[in-house]
């Protein structure tokens, strides 16, 4: 199957690109972000392929590059109507392959296709392609239907060596020296990403609680009308807004992130003697919670001016109690161990939907824990506003209750808490009234800093989002039963965390 975009503005001839798409089929299913894990290709379609001006490294060598976004399908979705998936890679091609870029080969490293000029890599391991594209963001540049834009008056340091992180799930970050870090969409959606939507928004706000996008950059199919293409679609989707294919943000080099930090607060409370509460055990993370709780009002505030906002009908509420619901069978059905308490937790979403109240939303994170948060110098600063990989655009750019970014960070305590216990090899060994002990130790940390939490909250808003309970209690049961669908297939070792939180949640009224 072949997009209607499809090679009006490719750079190779057609051998060239069945090459490319060859090698991309091999490649792709062996790099972290892939989304087909476990699935067999069936095909992979370059919907756009864009050279962009040979780039020259330090040696003189003139270095290939092509931007690339690759439509691939599978031979179990082929029947049944799915869409592709879209990915975006940065291909570079070199006439030998130094060591430095081995580990980033597309095909075999000793191997040259000469149909591609030489050695094809992933370009974004590339420092002076990295660097290309910091040059055509401080320009404002365009290459076709690619272009780079940044925030009016932003003026950017294009001599900055950049590094590729390490660790990156779904996207692929870049940073530059310790000014910039750019994040890269591996998987790009039709339309805006909320990530730069939400950011611009905070940052019209003047929010200080945020890195906020001085840069990014576009495929805009408008650049396209007037070449007889017709319908543009990608990914099986009209492409009616340009789609975000990478922000740059400030680095925050001498950040930590909430987690780490929870991570040290829990381990000097296990280290504390036993009549040690969590208040007076070492690193207390209490304060710290309670401003980050501020913060996190304080951004949902700024949203709220900046973005519409609306009210969930009675139907609609509806709606979103048959997602939970769906959600909750879905996953009891993959974790039999969850099924002892789906029926209580199937009750505490019946309570939501019996509301009949509208209930109000706006723009929220989607996708908020400890991970998303980084303390700096100066306060909390939050970070990816994506919301959940796994859900569709429409329902990420959807507006939602900010109840969900609450329950999303209580769970993320509750995670801080019990994460350790698992993780403990001694524990094993100690008797049941020591392991009860630390379990009581980290509902005690759990409870202390969400509580925090909330009063922070409460301190900006005026209200107690624990003043909610119905609904609030119902986003953390739809995060639980997440979670375990996740643990189960992912990290069997850390089940026990969500699904003793769903044996709780359960037995709550």
């Amino acid at each position: 199957m072949t997009s209607t975009i499809d090679m009006a503005h490719a750079a190779l001839d057609g051998r060239s690109t069945e090459r490319l798409a060859e090698l991309l089929a091999g490649w792709l299913p062996e790099q972290r972000w892939f989304g087909g894990k476990g699935r067999q290709i069936q095909s992979v379609v370059l919907s756009s392929c864009l050279a962009a001006p040979d780039v020259a490294d330090d040696g003189g060598e003139e270095v290939r590059l092509w931007h690339v976004l690759a439509e691939v399908t599978y031979r179990d979705g082929a029947d049944n109507g799915e869409v592709p998936q879209t990915y975006q890679v940065f291909v570079g091609a070199r006439r030998s392959l130094p060591d430095r870029l081995r580990h980033a080969a597309i095909g075999d490293p000793d191997s040259a296709v000469p149909e591609l000029g030489g050695h094809c890599y992933d370009g974004l391991h590339d420092a002076h392609l990295a660097g290309w594209l910091l040059e055509r963001i401080a320009d404002r540049d365009a290459l076709g239907p690619l272009r780079f834009d940044r925030l009016a008056g932003q003026v950017l340091r294009t001599d900055l060596r950049a590094l590729v992180l390490t660790g990156e799930q779904s996207n692929t970050s870049l940073v530059y020296g310790d000014q910039y870090i750019a994040k890269v969409f591996r998987r790009p959606a039709p339309g805006r990403s909320p990530e730069l939507e939400l950011g611009l928004a905070l940052a019209v706000a003047e929010s200080p609680h945020i890195a906020p996008p001085i840069g990014w950059a576009e495929f805009d199919a408008g650049a396209l009308d007037g070449a007889g293409l017709g319908e543009r679609r990608l990914g099986g989707q009209v492409l009616d807004e340009p789609v975000t294919l990478l922000t740059l943000q400030p680095f925050l080099p001498s950040a930590t992130d909430g987690w780490a930090l929870a991570l040290t607060s829990v381990r000097d409370l296990f280290a504390a003697e036993p009549d040690v509460s969590a208040a007076r055990a070492g690193a207390d993370f209490g304060p710290e919670a309670h401003r980050l709780g501020m913060a996190t009002a304080r951004v949902h505030r700024a949203l709220a001016a900046t973005l519409p906002t609306g009210w969930l009908k009675p139907e609609e509420l509806e709606q979103l109690a048959d997602g939970m619901r769906r959600q909750l069978e879905v996953t009891v059905r993959q974790v039999p161990q969850l099924r002892p308490y789906a029926p209580g937790l199937a009750e505490a979403i019946d309570r939501l939907a019996g509301l009949g109240g509208p209930l109000p939303v706006q723009r929220v994170h989607g996708d908020y824990h400890l991970g998303q948060a980084m303390r700096t110098v100066t306060g909390w600063v939050l970070l990816d506003f994506e919301g959940e990989p796994t859900r569709s655009l429409a329902e990420r750019r959807a507006p939602a209750s900010p109840l969900k970014d609450i329950a999303g960070m209580l769970r993320s305590f509750d995670y801080a808490a019990h994460h350790l216990l698992g993780t403990m090899s001694t524990l094993a060994d100690q008797p049941a009234a020591a392991t009860e002990l630390m379990t009581a130790r980290a509902a005690e940390w759990a409870a202390r800093n969400r509580d925090a939490f909330c009063r922070g909250y409460a301190e900006v808003l005026g209200y107690d989002p624990r003043a909610e309970s119905a609904v609030l209690r119902a986003f953390e049961i739809d995060k639980a039963v997440y979670e375990v669908g996740y643990e189960a297939a992912n990290r069997p070792s850390w089940l026990p965390i969500p699904l003793n939180a769903c044996a709780r949640l359960s037995a709550r009224h």
